[in-house]
């Protein structure tokens, strides 16, 4: 089944084809940028932009940063205002002309590291995070998603995770790999202390390097790189699609 995969981010709306058996990305990757202010109305043309690049009339799988909720956005982190509340799969839908499944961003991610990547065939809990613009997450209990967990947000020190370990946290206060490995790993401890996951996947753009701080951490989980790299949501979105359209 081919499906076309977008993945909304804080900086860049990101998308392409995607064959949902195998996760290959069936043309080069489309990005442009995100909107500012990124409110309904600028992303559903942003979206559109995207399926018109590829003369897309299919199946579109959508990942969004936020909680989602039959196609309605309850939180919108990196995003306008305006979203809380907004149903965005209507917008995209009537823009674009397309039949869309939103899902939350690090939910996308999870879904393609669960059933193509580091955590295929893991049972127990698993746990996945994005480092990017902000801490995506996704939940897994024996393969099943636990959806729209956002644990990106708890609180670290007093602050809102992101705002110390995401990547653009290290790119903003120019953090040395050790000095932000320590704040990624004092994260992930929490998260253990919460969750007692099996495996932790880290992903995101910066997985791709991952050896200057994965090494570092000493979280007593197992921790690996995500294997689809910073395609995760691209890959992620279009097989919640796919696999919506099987229910």
């Amino acid at each position: 089944m081919k499906v076309l995969g977008i993945d909304i981010g804080g900086t860049g709306v990101k998308g392409a084809p995607v064959d949902s058996r195998t996760g290959e990305l069936l043309a080069p990757r489309f990005r442009v940028a995100t909107p500012q202010p990124a409110t309904p109305e600028a992303l559903a043309k942003t979206v559109a932009q995207v399926t018109a690049h590829f003369n897309w009339k299919g199946p579109v799988g959508c990942g969004v940063p936020g909680v989602v909720r039959h196609g309605k956005l309850f939180t919108a982190a990196h995003l306008a205002p305006e979203c809380i509340g907004a149903d965005i799969r209507s917008a995209f839908e009537q823009e674009s002309g397309c039949t869309f499944t939103v899902v939350n961003d690090g939910d996308a991610a999870g879904l393609a590291e669960m059933r193509l990547g580091a955590g295929k065939g893991r049972k127990g809990v698993v746990f996945m995070c994005t480092l990017g613009t902000g801490i995506g997450t996704a939940l897994f209990v024996d393969g099943v998603l636990v959806p729209n967990t956002e644990l990106g947000h708890i609180e670290v020190r007093g602050k809102d995770a992101e705002l110390r370990a995401a990547e653009s946290a290290r790119i903003r206060k120019g953090l040395s790999w050790k000095k932000w490995a320590a704040r990624v790993d004092e994260y992930l401890i929490h998260i253990q202390a919460y969750l007692w996951p099996e495996l932790i996947v880290v992903g995101g753009g910066v997985s791709q390097k991952h050896e200057k701080f994965l090494p570092l951490l000493t979280v007593d989980t197992e921790v690996a790189p995500a294997q689809m790299r910073n395609e995760a949501g691209i890959v992620g979105a279009a097989l919640a699609a796919a696999e919506a359209g099987r229910k």
